[in-house]
């Protein structure tokens, strides 16, 4: 059997005349076109055959361009849909592009304005296409002990863990919540000597204070009241493997001190024992915290950060590497997909365009919680914007993001990526608004629309006179 076409083109009017034209006109080896005249026969064809363009004219009997407009995107908002009308008007012409209408154009059409304008369309298409498939083949690439990542600072982390894993005795691993500091840890110890040893954890801010010397080095039978019997600690459980103590920065004071006593001499002393036993353990420190901070404020100690930090491993904060977003998306779409019995095909432009724009206080972490949502929500095969926690779609900061924009965070909303991008079309395009349209894949009308909400009608005049 043959192979299918790539592209799906759906052509709706009322009139054969219009139809037998655009079959005509539109034909190309690489183009499957379903026609239909009637709005109901060609919504149940987009249901069947999934098009990735859909021509549909205004004015129908039964069911308006614009419903068809509305059902088609609510299918897979993807779709690139251009309406058709004798009865043009500004007003609708907005509000088809507000919509989501690719473009909006005035019959009678050109037969060579169309042709250019579904040849662009295909040549985007196959552009996407192109680059999901050259995003998958990456996504293989990219992946280091379980941390995807492909953006230089990740690359540099790579390359330190696989120097320092050999060797280390004691490292520090700083980075934000969410960043995956427990995964840099788990590839330490993956590649150290210790490999064939346990890899214990213990995260210290989910620790009693007052249990945590017992927690961490045993205590013996008698210690304090409940303690009927010996009972070693993480330390010795760990021996011949690793220690990763995770948000160490929230270890009491005097538990700090008993183990840099287990870092300086490999020895451990249950609590209320005379008696020291010998371990042979590699220490894994991480945190979050600003630990020199704490020093000054007498919360951590000097000595301690001294001999943590012979060698320390920072993992970039996810607003540092937005390049590696894609692929971390995709990611999470093919675990979520997996886990969900799902067959989502990833995310619509729309929708990475506000992911983009979004600072991820929350880091990777964050990221793998909205996709895990938006996965058991969306309707068709694509994850969209309503698909997203709601508070992404505000334009208010959570807790935390505004300390992030401080730091340098410079990504905006939405509307001031869309202005940048429209912009830079027209300024590329010496303010010729046909190439700046072709540019940014919309239809003049919808880039005229865009301009004037935008407020950059004298923009392109100034472009377009220097």
């Amino acid at each position: 059997m043959a192979a299918r076409p790539g592209i799906r083109l759906l052509v709706i009017d009322d009139n054969p005349g219009i139809l037998e034209l655009m079959a005509t006109a539109l034909a190309q080896p690489d183009i499957e076109i379903f026609t239909a005249t009637d709005p109901h026969e060609g919504l149940r064809l987009a249901g069947e055959t999934h098009p990735h363009i859909v021509l549909t004219d205004l004015m129908m009997p039964g069911i308006s361009g614009l419903e068809v407009l509305d059902r088609i995107l609510a299918m897979d908002p993807s779709t690139d849909v251009i309406l058709m009308t004798a009865h043009y008007s500004t007003e609708t012409a907005v509000e088809a592009i507000k919509k989501g209408a690719t473009d909006y154009l005035n019959k009678p059409i050109s037969i060579a304005a169309i042709r250019e304008k579904i040849r662009g369309l295909v040549d985007a298409l196959k552009q996407r296409q192109k680059s999901l498939n050259l995003e998958n083949e990456l996504l293989a690439h990219a992946e280091f002990e379980g941390i995807i990542g492909n953006s230089p600072m990740m690359w540099d982390m790579f390359s330190r863990v696989r120097r320092v894993a050999p060797h280390y005795r004691s490292v520090l691993v700083t980075g934000g919540t969410g960043t995956g500091k427990d995964l840099v840890a788990r590839a330490l110890h993956r590649l150290s000597p210790a490999v064939q040893g346990r890899l214990v954890v213990l995260n210290c801010s989910a620790v009693v204070e007052t249990l945590f010397e017992s927690e961490l080095f045993g205590h013996a039978r008698g210690a304090f009241t409940g303690a009927n019997a010996d009972k070693p600690g993480l330390v010795e459980h760990a021996d011949g493997g690793t220690l990763f103590l995770d948000e160490i920065g929230d270890m009491p004071l005097s538990t700090q001190a008993k183990l840099l006593r287990v870092l300086q001499n490999q020895e451990v002393q249950r609590v209320g024992s005379l008696s020291v036993r010998k371990v042979d353990i590699r220490v894994i420190a991480a945190t979050h915290r600003d630990l020199r901070a704490a020093i000054e404020e007498k919360a951590f100690r000097e000595d301690l950060y001294y001999r943590l930090a012979m060698v320390e491993i920072h993992v970039p904060r996810l607003a540092e590497r937005l390049g590696d977003l894609p692929l971390l998306t995709r990611h999470f779409v093919a675990r979520f997909n997996s886990l969900y019995g799902r067959e989502l095909r990833g995310v619509t432009r729309r929708a990475e365009i506000l992911m983009a724009t979004h600072s991820w206080p929350g880091n990777v972490r964050e990221l793998e919680n909205v996709i895990g949502h938006a996965a058991m929500l969306a309707a068709g095969e694509w994850i969209d914007v309503q698909d997203l926690p709601p508070y992404m779609l505000t334009k208010e900061r959570k807790p935390g993001e505004q300390a992030q924009a401080d730091q340098g965070s410079s990504l905006g909303t939405i509307e001031e990526h869309e202005r940048a991008l429209v912009m830079s079309a027209l300024a590329n395009a010496g303010g010729n608004q046909s190439k700046a349209a072709r540019e940014l894949r919309i239809g003049r009308d919808a880039l005229r629309y865009k301009m004037k909400k935008y407020g950059l009608d004298d923009v392109a005049s100034a472009t377009t006179a220097g």
